[in-house]
């Protein structure tokens, strides 16, 4: 067991693949420190090492280690992982985000089936399944979502299932054949405030993640979504995205600190302190969020499967 430092957890490319990155690389000068309360213990214990294993095994990719969290130590030693389907090549450049950028592979067909061999071989009790943006597709990929919570429900009936979708570019016929599956929790990250939408996920809207959250909620989901705080915005403007969310009936949230993956990507503007995280979290459960996941380390499928009852 040891202590890691947060940055830089995710090694260089080797691949050739581009990181997504800013359009003009930071001045590596002005790097803020990390806080004293940043710190994780890294260890590989057996549950551990039976998920990569595993994932490996069945050519699988996980969220956890392509945008290098920094729970997945605990995580995967408390047998959870976040499944990243449809490959691990983004359409997308977002600034904050460490997922290689480029053009996809083809579709694989029985990715599905071997999500649903790993849930079951690793006895998961609740599932959280995400992808990278697949724009080049006419649905954006939400047919294999589809097929994936299909796949998942024959071979594991009794594993809850948390899908983690892209925006799908508004196509709302998409997003139906994914909320036609009735996954229990549909969760759809905002990520940021309005008005650095444009600046940090120029290929994203804001408003259209809105309409998303809404539009599921239309199909009867418990839906959820993230709010990634520390890339400049203000407290005000964070407050802002919650009552937006809760306008909509978005159920659960989760808000965490922006940490910058490479020196090529979005510097952190500031550190929260752990008091204003709790802050937040107690002014979004006066808001009405069924649960609030809140602080420094938290991530979009921390603590995911206490949600699922909430």
């Amino acid at each position: 067991m040891s202590f890691v430092p947060l940055d830089h957890l995710r090694p260089p490319s080797t691949t050739g693949r581009q990181p997504s990155a800013v359009a003009h690389k930071p001045s590596t000068d002005h790097r803020l420190r990390l806080p004293p309360w940043f710190k994780i213990q890294a260890r590989t214990g057996p549950d551990y090492l039976d998920i990569k294993q595993t994932m490996e095994r069945l050519k699988l990719h996980t969220i956890c280690e392509e945008a290098g969290c920094p729970n997945r130590w605990e995580c995967w030693n408390a047998r959870t992982a976040t499944f990243l389907i449809l490959g691990d090549i983004c359409t997308r450049r977002c600034h904050y985000c460490s997922v290689q950028t480029g053009r996809p592979l083809p579709v694989d067909e029985k990715e599905p089936h071997r999500v649903a061999e790993a849930i079951h071989a690793l006895g998961l009790r609740h599932a959280v399944i995400t992808s990278v943006n697949r724009d080049e597709l006419p649905d954006g990929g939400a047919w294999v979502f589809a097929e994936t919570i299909r796949q998942t429900r024959r071979l594991n009936p009794t594993c809850t299932i948390e899908v983690l979708i892209p925006d799908f570019e508004g196509n709302e016929e998409a997003i139906a054949v994914v909320c036609d599956e009735k996954p229990e929790i549909l969760n759809h990250n905002i990520e940021t405030v309005r008005r650095l939408f444009p600046s940090i996920r120029p290929q994203g809207k804001y408003q259209r993640s809105i309409d998303l959250l809404a539009r599921a909620k239309q199909h009867e989901m418990k839906t959820k979504s993230g709010l990634i705080v520390g890339m400049g915005e203000t407290l005000h403007e964070a407050r802002e995205v919650m009552l937006d969310l809760r306008a909509v009936g978005c159920d659960i949230l989760t808000i965490g600190q922006y940490l910058q993956p490479t020196r090529d990507h979005l510097p952190v503007a500031r550190f929260y302190d752990p008091s204003e995280f709790a802050l937040l979290k107690e002014e979004g459960l006066a808001m009405g969020f069924s649960h609030v996941e809140s602080g420094p380390l938290v991530r979009s499928s921390y603590h995911a499967e206490q949600q699922v009852a909430g």
